[in-house]
């Protein structure tokens, strides 16, 4: 028995795909290249943002940080961000769960348009919206005449942020709750679970750092959008300017001190989203391509 055993777990060894491994000197160069590379376009352009920001001085940096545009469009970032992770991430969880967990006819399709926004450029996002609630739009004399405005206002880039976040939290779930299958949830319905019960002490658990990392990447696209939201916006100061809108503008007035300061304070927000990332992805032990 023992030398049975033994020759198993020698053919187990042996059928196991041998790492591929590389010279020192070839393991190290490509190490270079990499960190060069990214020095180059990645930190390079982020430490002179903040290099600008301070070139005229912390006085001039605070001020720009603070006065009342720059707050308005810090408040308005995080309220978007507030509304539409949210939103996403309650869609994200019910369509992985229904394309995961059930078979039914236009599943294919349901993932397609789940995609969709990866595939079409966040400018045309933000049109679609202006032909459907602007004031020459599909709905915008209804709306107009209920005192309903969508386009130029908090509404309009909600939504126009809720599009283009759709596929985050979906797509990081669905091959997550795929893989899982359903055999737990089944053990707990023999048990005599209910749906919610399921869904809570079973499914939640399973899928928590999955659905963590993908409301963080979420959160990181909510925040950092410009194309869809600068077509909805109207670039109204101190009332539709989100951060990047506000930055553009105060470039475009040659406010460079001032642009990058506040170009800073997204600098700042993507690293602490990166930070938690980093976080839940050492707590999962998975590796993930950069993207």
């Amino acid at each position: 028995m023992a030398g049975a055993i033994t020759v198993h777990a020698s053919d187990e060894a042996a059928r196991r795909p041998k790492p591929i491994t590389e010279s020192g000197p070839v393991k190290w160069i490509l190490i270079g290249i990499a960190f060069l590379f990214l020095g180059l376009v990645v930190l390079l352009p982020l430490a002179s943002v903040f290099v600008e920001a301070f070139k005229k001085g912390a006085d001039v940096y605070i001020d720009s940080i603070t006065e009342p545009d720059a707050l308005s469009a810090l408040k308005l970032t995080l309220l978007v961000a507030v509304i539409a992770v949210p939103v996403n991430t309650v869609f994200g969880i019910a369509a992985a769960w229904a394309i995961s967990k059930f078979r039914f006819r236009g599943k294919n399709i349901l993932i397609t348009l789940i995609d969709l926004p990866f595939a079409v450029s966040p400018v045309i996002s933000g049109l679609i919206y202006v032909l459907l609630f602007g004031a020459q739009g599909f709905l915008g004399p209804w709306l107009d005449e209920r005192g309903i405005q969508i386009i130029f206002a908090v509404p309009g880039i909600v939504l126009a942020t809720v599009f283009v976040t759709v596929p985050f939290v979906a797509r990081e779930l669905i091959p997550l709750m795929q893989a899982q299958g359903v055999q737990e949830e089944e053990a707990a319905a023999s048990l005599g679970a209910k749906g919610w019960q399921i869904f809570w002490r079973v499914t939640v658990p399973n899928i928590k750092w999955g659905l963590l990392y993908g409301v963080i990447l979420c959160n990181a696209r909510a925040m950092g959008e410009f194309g869809a939201v600068s077509v909805v916006s109207g670039h109204i100061r101190g009332e539709t300017n989100t951060l990047p809108l506000h930055v553009e503008i105060l470039y475009n007035e040659y406010q460079f001190s001032a642009s990058f300061a506040v170009a800073s304070l997204l600098v700042m927000l993507a690293v602490v989203t990166l930070v938690v990332k980093s976080i839940v992805e050492w707590k999962t032990g998975r590796q993930r391509p950069i993207g």
